[in-house]
């Protein structure tokens, strides 16, 4: 979906009519402080002081929340409350909203508010206390919430079902009668997300998780239990066929399938770099999806939407976090994908050409005509920086920890450790002074360090980059002594590789996300600037300029954009692999083991697979091979 559909679909929802018929939630964290906890005189035992509490909308009403964000113009909750001071606050919150309540009806017995308090001591979570467990649907109340749904669905584009926990409203009884209402009015979609009772809406469509999917066909599976692609798009087949109406399944981080009469439909999902919470990430991909159905837009659209709409809740911590239409339209401006993330996972299922190391991951259509090649720098030729991630960890670790890092106990030295290496691997190929800028939230999250202690971006680089460049250096001086030679701080082949490209007649062009004149310092030191002709590009200290991304985008605009197949891209990150996928450019992505010079990296591989590689290479040693693919006489 380019800016402008979207741009589209986000103006039509808003002129859409929805209602939720479901469970209607209220999240509560408390967040509690020791420091003035005192012994209790009734109890002897210490109190828990709350410093600060908030509240937002759980369940059906986060899926409402989410609409209500997205500026549906109306927005229609179909619930049961209890007569308490949470029913009060859900109410408060609804309307502060602009979520319709007059269909929220007060139960006054055997009722109270769904609420789930999740108490935090810091950053850690302890148990959770929930009200409404016991709660029991009366059969007055049922039939009214029914009769109010019927006289309204005329009104509605859409209706959402929500089955979020056993004690609510979905008794056997409101199934029964619901499940004749959907049948009552063919034309309407009514789409169902329930996590006990799926089967039971018999006309509606559903959207589901890949688990509960796999559950609905017989397959036991664990709630965090990773389903493979396979069983997933099995499953979707099985649902659609056995219910008769499209389905929506949700995949995490790996996307969403779609099943409905035109097959099943794979929607890749974003790929996000920052920490991330996931509760409600489903509800906000619903309210998404049945926003750009209300709308009439196809299924395909309304997963698109649902991704985009998910992809900016998770990003938000600490709350069931909603997205506005400014939101998802910068989420969903230039998107970052995750391709074949199963695949990617799994070097079980990989194709090779022939007996080969080059692994085929997306077929060439036709003999393609190759006019241009670029080339990331630092891993698809030089190794002369190998190791920069030994080194930017303890920067960062030092910086995020300031002055508890001497005295730190080993479990909060781990857990700062594995932050920090996740964050590195997830954001190769970034340039070091965006990465650095990204650093800074992970210190003030952490929360160990105050502002007035903290560097700015420049300052963090500055220091990682004296204990790099000494590094380089080292590396330069044995080269220049004898002591190393070029092939010894080179992925294998590669500059044999690039000399005949050269020679070929094919334009080359090297991006990297290091400072201009160092790369072009390091490409002549090992003697291959000359194959580039000057077009050697790189990052200029501005966090605004010439960032790796920006480099890729400033190549590729540059050149013939009706014949995007004659360029292809070299690199073993993932930006230069996913810049030039999005331009419909080939990409072959170079999985080096920079230590040992060749053979294949594994972490490397996945990265580069979900970033849209086409091909993997672990080297350049078996370069005729590639020649062949690509369509080079030799």
């Amino acid at each position: 979906m380019d800016k402008e559909l979207l741009e589209e679909v986000i103006n039509r929802i808003k002129d859409a009519s929805i209602a939720i018929v479901g469970d209607f939630c209220l999240d509560a964290y408390w967040f509690t402080d020791d420091s003035k906890s005192e012994i209790s005189i009734e109890t002897g035992e210490p109190t828990i002081p709350v410093k600060e509490q908030k509240y937002s909308l759980g369940g059906a009403g986060n899926v409402a929340s989410n609409l209500a964000a997205m500026q549906v113009k109306d927005v229609r909750a179909f619930g049961v409350i209890g007569n308490d001071p949470f029913g009060v606050e859900m109410v408060r919150l609804m309307k502060q909203a602009g979520i319709s309540t007059d269909n929220l009806l007060i139960q006054n017995q055997n009722w109270s508010t769904h609420v789930y308090i999740k108490p935090y001591s810091g950053d850690i979570e302890k148990s959770r206390i929930d009200f409404g467990n016991f709660n029991v649907l009366s059969v007055e109340t049922a039939d009214l919430l029914l009769s109010s749904l019927k006289d309204q669905v005329a009104e509605t584009d859409l209706i959402i079902i929500n089955e979020q926990v056993l004690s609510g409203i979905h008794t056997a009884y409101f199934r029964k009668k619901l499940a004749e209402l959907i049948n009552l009015f063919p034309q309407t979609i009514f789409i169902a997300d329930s996590r006990n009772h799926i089967g039971d809406y018999r006309g509606a469509w559903r959207k589901m998780n890949e688990v509960e999917a796999s559950r609905q066909c017989s397959i036991d599976r664990n709630p965090d239990e990773i389903v493979p692609l396979a069983e997933a798009r099995n499953s979707a087949a099985t649902l659609f066929e056995r219910y008769g109406k499209p389905l929506l399944v949700t995949r995490g981080s790996r996307g969403s399938l779609i099943a409905d009469e035109n097959g099943i439909k794979e929607i890749p999902g974003l790929m996000i770099l920052s920490r991330v919470d996931t509760v409600g990430a489903g509800d906000s991909y619903l309210a998404g999806a049945a926003s750009a159905l209300a709308a009439g837009y196809s299924a395909e659209i309304a997963a698109e939407l649902g991704t985009l709409v998910a992809g900016v809740t998770v990003r938000k911590l600490f709350q069931t976090g909603t997205a506005s239409p400014e939101e998802i339209l910068q989420a969903g401006t230039d998107p970052d994908f995750t391709w074949r993330p199963d695949l990617a996972g799994d070097i079980r299922q990989a194709k090779y050409h022939g007996n080969t190391e080059v692994e085929i991951i997306n077929k060439w259509p036709g003999k393609p005509v190759i006019r241009h090649a670029v080339f990331d720098n630092d891993g698809t030729v030089s190794t002369l920086r190998e190791g920069w991630e030994k080194l930017m960890a303890p920067v960062m670790i030092r910086a995020i920890l300031g002055n508890k890092y001497s005295g730190a106990d080993e479990a909060l030295l781990k857990k700062t450790e594995a932050r920090v290496y996740q964050f590195i691997d997830s954001t190769t190929g970034i340039q070091t002074l965006m990465q650095m800028k990204m650093l800074l939230g992970i210190i003030r999250e952490s929360g160990f360090v105050s502002e007035k202690e903290m560097l700015d971006e420049y300052g963090y680089k500055e220091i990682y980059n004296r204990e790099l460049l000494a590094m380089v250096k080292k590396r330069e001086d044995k080269l220049l002594a004898g002591e190393l030679n070029v092939e010894d701080l080179t992925i294998k082949n590669a500059i044999p590789f690039l000399k005949i490209l050269y020679d070929s007649g094919i334009k080359l062009y090297l991006a990297s996300g290091t400072d201009t004149e160092d790369v072009r310092h390091e490409a002549e030191v090992l003697g291959y600037d000359y194959l580039f002709e000057g077009r050697i590009y790189g990052a200029v200290g501005d966090i605004n300029k010439e960032a790796k991304k920006m480099v890729l985008d400033r190549i590729l605009d540059s050149l013939d954009k009706s014949d995007p197949e004659s360029i292809v891209t070299f690199g073993d990150g993932p930006v230069e692999i996913r810049e030039t996928q999005k331009r419909g450019g080939l990409t072959v992505g170079i999985a080096s083991n920079e230590l040992r010079r060749y053979g294949l990296n594994l972490s490397k591989r996945t990265r580069l697979i979900k970033a849209g590689a086409d091909i993997i290479m672990p080297d350049f040693s078996q370069s005729e091979y590639l020649f062949e693919l690509l369509n080079i006489k030799l």
